[in-house]
Formats: structure tokens, C-alpha cells, sequence
């Protein structure tokens, strides 16, 4: 995915290839799959183009990243420790980053909160698209919903 996004353009098999040659020896057939996987995952869309196919990422890498930890968290026997040992992994500044995406999207942590909002008979409000798609917000999602995600790429 990093390298499709690198490009910020749709790019064929042969041209994450050449790219990643530089760095070390890989089989096209390696990148072919890996794009192929990633496409039918619904991280990129590709369009043919002659024999061969135009692969393009289809969200923002906030959003992919935000997917595959949220698949990681809900995969955890116990959620709420695993976002303790998360977060003990986390340096004082992505902790003060995390802090500051929490008080973006009105996050509350307080469980009475969580007592009041159960008894009032309305759906939960899901504030995790809220200032989402601000002006001037980098992190904005592409598209309303993150593509389905089965495995760590």
C-alpha cells in the first residue's frame, strides 16, 4: 500500500516492481499477487489498461491504518486490555497525539455517561465521523465507509 500511495496516481505491477527493485530482489509475480490480494480486500481499485491493470488506492492511509487496528482490537478476547498494553507501547508523543484525536471526536470516557445514554431509547450516536470530513482535515477518509479488511497488509 505504500508504495501505491506514494505514487498518488493510478500505477501498474511493473512500476511497484522497478520501484521496489532498488531496494531488493522481488518477483513480478510477488507484486502481482500482493496488488491482486489487496483488490479483491478493497484497499485498491484497478482499471484495465491494455494487457495490463492500473491499481489505485481507495482510501487515505489514516483510514487503513484505522481499519486494521479496529480488526485488530475486535479480533482481542479482552478489548480493553489490549488497548492498555496499545497504549503502554505508545511514546508520549503519539499518547499526546491520541489524546488530541480524542478530544476531536468527542470522545467520552466516563462509564455514567455511557448508563445515561443507554436509558434514553435512542441508538448509540456514533461520533467516529464526527469533524471526519472537516475542511482542512488531513486524516479525512475518501470514502464513507473503510474497505473490508481480512488480514494484516
Amino acid at each position: 500500500m505504500t508504495r501505491v500511495w506514494e505514487w498518488n496516481r493510478p500505477v501498474t505491477v511493473r512500476e511497484v516492481l522497478e520501484d521496489l527493485q532498488q531496494e531488493r530482489s522481488i518477483a513480478y509475480t510477488t507484486v502481482m499477487t500482493v496488488l491482486d490480494n489487496l483488490h479483491q480486500k478493497g484497499w485498491v481499485r484497478r482499471e484495465a489498461e491494455g494487457r495490463a491493470y492500473r491499481y489505485e488506492a481507495v482510501s487515505t492511509r489514516a483510514a487503513y491504518a484505522a481499519a486494521l487496528m479496529n480488526e485488530a482490537w475486535s479480533r482481542s478476547d479482552n478489548p480493553a486490555a489490549a488497548l492498555v498494553a496499545f497504549f503502554g507501547m505508545m511514546s508520549p508523543e503519539q499518547r499526546a497525539a491520541l489524546r488530541d484525536a480524542g478530544r476531536i471526536v468527542s470522545i467520552d470516557v466516563d462509564p455514567a455517561d455511557d448508563n445515561s445514554a443507554a436509558s434514553d431509547n435512542s441508538p448509540p450516536r456514533d461520533n467516529s465521523s464526527d469533524n471526519a470530513s472537516a475542511p482542512g482535515n488531513p486524516e479525512a477518509p475518501d470514502s464513507p465507509a473503510a474497505p473490508r479488511s481480512d488480514s494484516g497488509r
